[in-house]
């Protein structure tokens, strides 16, 4: 992919110092090459399409976290940003243009503009003006009643009048995560029409959103996908990602993502009654109810009277004999609950007859399948994560072992060690003052500024011990590296860090947790953008010597004594079960 040779042209009115000419036609790359054929083309997607291609190339997201950190073989922007700036070229002037154009980095994007300026080549309007694109006044859903995904249409006009459409969709099953994504050269309102005269179906409707509002849903489904392993992959995803996230950034700020709505255990009692109450309900073995509630409320939209085709699927074939550590006689009657519920669920939304009768059969499709598994000797937890990730699980007995070396593993590096597990306890941090010892007095005032930042957001939302362990943290970044406080940077998004730091080693996050805290939650007190934060958590984490988050998220601080009372009482119990099993 390197440009170190391409397509000739005419070179700089006068030579610059260190530069080289155009090198010979003979030896030219197809990346140059590309690159003039999408100049010469009628659209500026062709070339959008091509540089958005070439970002994710050199994006580190794409890269799987089993795979050891890259050499210096491996090229990154910034190693081939040189060379694109070395080859004087119209090829490498409207490549370094649109590069810059759909770049959120404005040190690169000055760098670009001074080369350009002092380059003679004439690149298109739309192109020298990409700065100046707009955003399309409308923004479109197109969604499907039994609410599996959502295809987010944005559009953009570029200069000159050109308009492009990026068309997101957002699986809801798999954690609201964007599963695929492509732009075409249509506006908005004629690709809607084309999608809906395909679909052709009375329940798949295209609806307005708040432009704000799409704009945090994609961002975050972006993110979360990113985070995702194996990666969703098409032939447009995640090629197109670079060119879609600029489209989005477009849009106003200021939006709410997808509801999240809390189901407490109340709430759980109620439908579980109500169900059973029911005509569908009647008579049923509710001893896998709660299960079955849990999967509803926790997994997927988060919605127990969502009920899809693809949603049976997953409870049957995955979820279930997978998280699920029951006799079989038990999972058995799984598929006759399930298709009860179904009935109950789609009678309460109103759902068509039509849709129902699809979605039970569709249990009927998977049972037997589902009945072999839960009789089969198969990975579960971990392991089977694993399994997904295609690590290769082999004889149960020998990965039964291997688990236990891994979690225990695993728990001693969260606090810091074997002895330090060994000795571990769950008495409550207790209330501390801000340890100023050994902080350099240049960077007290900033400090003091993200501590009562941080104080703030426990009071609001915590408690004392998370207090007690955020200023720990703080303490322990201000000590390890004091320029990070010297820098410029703002005080709240390092407040929010060192609170989802926090939040993140202590499990706070996770929906089966107690306590439990929505992550967005947390970072909302500050007014702050999920994406924002967890960038600034590198540094931090960095400062604090302490490893960089997995591929997971997880966050490893390696001390207990950043550990609330719930945390550490859940590693001793996980402790003690996995040792227990070793003898």
């Amino acid at each position: 992919m390197s440009p170190r040779s391409g397509r000739p042209n005419s070179r700089p009115k006068q030579r610059r110092k260190g530069r080289r000419d155009a090198p010979r036609r003979d030896a030219e790359p197809d990346l140059l090459h590309d690159i003039a054929l999408a100049l010469a083309a009628d659209h500026p997607i062709e070339l959008l399409a091509q540089v958005s291609s070439l970002l994710t190339a050199l994006d580190p997201r794409i890269r799987s976290p089993l795979e050891s950190e890259p050499g210096p073989e491996v090229p990154t922007l910034a190693t081939l940003l040189p060379t694109f700036l070395h080859i004087v070229q119209v090829e490498t002037s409207a490549l370094l243009a649109a590069i810059a154009g759909l770049s959120s980095d404005e040190v690169l994007r000055l760098r670009v503009r001074r080369e350009l300026a002092d380059r003679d080549h004439v690149l298109p309007r739309w192109l020298q003006e990409l700065a100046d694109s707009t955003p399309a006044e409308r923004v479109v859903e197109v969604v499907h009643v039994l609410g599996d995904g959502d295809n987010i249409l944005v559009g953009t006009r570029l200069p000159g009048g050109d308009e492009i459409t990026a068309v997101i969709y957002i699986d809801h099953n798999a954690g609201r995560v964007v599963k695929d994504g492509f732009v075409v050269p249509l506006p908005v309102d004629e690709l809607v029409e084309q999608m809906l005269v395909v679909a052709d179906d009375p329940d798949t409707e295209a609806r307005d959103i708040s432009p704000a509002d799409a704009r945090v849903r994609i961002t975050e489904a972006i993110e979360h996908g990113a985070l995702t392993y194996p990666p969703y992959e098409s032939d447009s995803w995640p090629a197109s990602r670079p060119l879609i996230e600029w489209m989005t950034a477009l849009l106003p700020a200021g939006g709410v993502g997808y509801p999240h709505i809390e189901w407490d255990e109340g709430s759980r009692t109620e439908l579980a009654e109500r169900f059973l109450a029911s005509p569908e309900g009647a008579g049923c073995d509710p001893r896998l109810l709660d299960d079955l509630l849990w999967f509803g409320t926790d997994y997927g939209p988060g919605d127990p009277l969502n009920w899809s085709p693809t949603r049976v699927e997953i409870l049957l074939l995955d979820w279930i004999p997978r998280k699920i550590v029951a006799e079989a006689e038990l999972l058995a009657t799984g598929p006759e609950l399930l298709r009860a519920f179904i009935r109950f669920s789609h009678r309460e939304r109103g759902i068509r007859t039509a849709l129902t009768d699809e979605t039970v059969r569709a249990v009927d499709e998977f049972e037997r399948e589902y009945q072999q598994l839960v009789r089969s000797p198969r990975p579960q937890g971990p392991m089977a994560l694993l399994a997904a990730m295609g690590v290769p699980v082999g004889d149960p007995e020998d990965e039964l072992t291997e688990l236990r070396e891994v979690v225990l593993e695993n728990l001693a590096r969260a606090v810091g060690g074997d002895e330090a597990l060994s000795a571990l306890d769950d008495g409550a941090l207790p209330v501390e003052e801000f340890a100023w010892d050994g902080i350099a007095a240049d960077v007290h005032d900033r400090v003091a500024e993200v501590l009562a930042l941080v104080d703030g957001c426990c009071d609001a939302l915590l408690d004392t011990e998370f207090r007690t362990a955020c200023r720990r943290l703080l303490a322990r970044v201000a000590t390890g590296d004091p320029d990070l406080f010297r820098r410029r940077g703002r005080a709240d998004t390092a407040a929010a860090a060192i609170c989802w730091l926090i939040g993140n080693a202590n499990e706070l996050f996770h929906p089966r947790s107690v306590p439990h805290l929505l992550a967005k939650t947390l970072i909302g007190h500050f007014g702050l953008a999920a994406a924002t934060v967890t960038q600034r958590s590198k540094a931090i984490l960095r400062a604090a010597g302490a490893p960089p988050t997995e591929q997971t998220g997880a966050v490893e601080l390696g001390s207990p004594g950043y550990l609330v009372a719930t945390r550490r009482a859940r590693i001793i119990a996980d402790r003690d079960h996995f040792r227990a099993m070793t003898t």
